[in-house]
């Protein structure tokens, strides 16, 4: 864990989100909704919580991260990027043939990556693995996957929980991104999770229900659970606005996988850069 405040993860938070936004809109492609829902937990993770060392993306003892919905792909390649795991100037080349930053997650192409993702279902598993790895070869590194509600009407995500549960993984942490809407339109019309939160504790999780974009909610939550080791996976049931920061994308389903526009860029931006100067109002009082 890095001694980071919450406000400069709060600050940090909006600037990925810029980035997010900066890159699909000049790849004219990508996933903004999703990335802007998952920024904030994003921000905590890379940017406080993990042991992570951009010069050695391989070292052995890193803790793992997975991003199970693969699609939103941006907002870790933003925080890779800032971090230094590879020049931020590559962030402009998302989605380009030949580019390192792929539409989901290469792990063999891109520094940092952890796995390769983006079939809906299969993180989670994935994330299992490292973690029951952890446990055999005595290594005290933690696994963090972020899986999506929709993602979570696979099957697979269910089994790789009671697998979690059978191997007693307390160096597993699951993030949910509770945003309620999918491609399609919302979780419930799609296919209703039916208290997901409750669904993660009934499959042997110490569950934590929070606000996924209040910072101090999730900061708090992660030092909660850092050493709980009670032989129980964790899941970090979080709460979030899909779009979240940019008020024409927040809570449409359009904006699921749709790039904005230069009218659209230039308003999110202002709109990102007004929050900015918020913060630093708010911290100057």
């Amino acid at each position: 864990m890095k001694n980071v405040s919450v406000e400069e993860l709060e600050r940090q938070s909006i600037e990925l989100r810029k980035k997010v936004i900066t890159m699909i809109h000049k790849a004219k492609s990508g996933h903004p909704g999703g990335s802007l829902s998952a920024a904030d937990f994003v921000t905590a993770l890379y940017f406080r919580e993990m042991n992570l060392d951009p010069k050695n993306p391989k070292w052995e003892d890193r803790d793992r991260f997975v991003l199970s919905k693969g699609h939103v792909c941006p907002v870790q390649y933003a925080a890779l990027a800032t971090l230094g795991f590879f020049d931020e100037s590559v962030l402009g080349t998302l989605r380009q043939e030949g580019s390192i930053l792929q539409g989901h997650p290469d792990m063999k192409k891109c520094p940092g990556i952890d796995i390769s993702t983006g079939s809906l279902g299969q993180g989670l598993a994935c994330g299992v693995g490292m973690g029951i790895a952890a446990k055999k070869d005595n290594r005290d590194y933690r696994v963090f996957v972020v899986v999506g509600d929709g993602e979570c009407q696979e099957g697979e995500i269910w089994e790789a929980a009671q697998t979690a549960h059978k191997y007693e993984l307390d160096n597993l942490v699951v993030f949910v991104d509770n945003n309620n809407l999918q491609l399609d339109g919302t979780t419930d019309e799609v296919m209703p999770n039916i208290n997901l939160g409750e669904k993660f504790k009934a499959f042997g999780f110490d569950t934590y229900e929070i606000d996924g974009h209040d910072m101090k909610q999730i900061v708090d939550t992660l030092d909660r659970i850092r050493m709980r080791k009670n032989g129980k996976p964790k899941c970090i049931f979080a709460n979030t606005v899909k779009g979240k920061g940019v008020s024409f994308m927040e809570n449409q389903c359009g904006w699921h996988g749709v790039a904005p526009n230069d009218e659209q860029y230039a308003q999110a931006m202002n709109e990102l850069d007004a929050q900015l100067k918020k913060l630093e109002v708010r911290k100057s009082a």
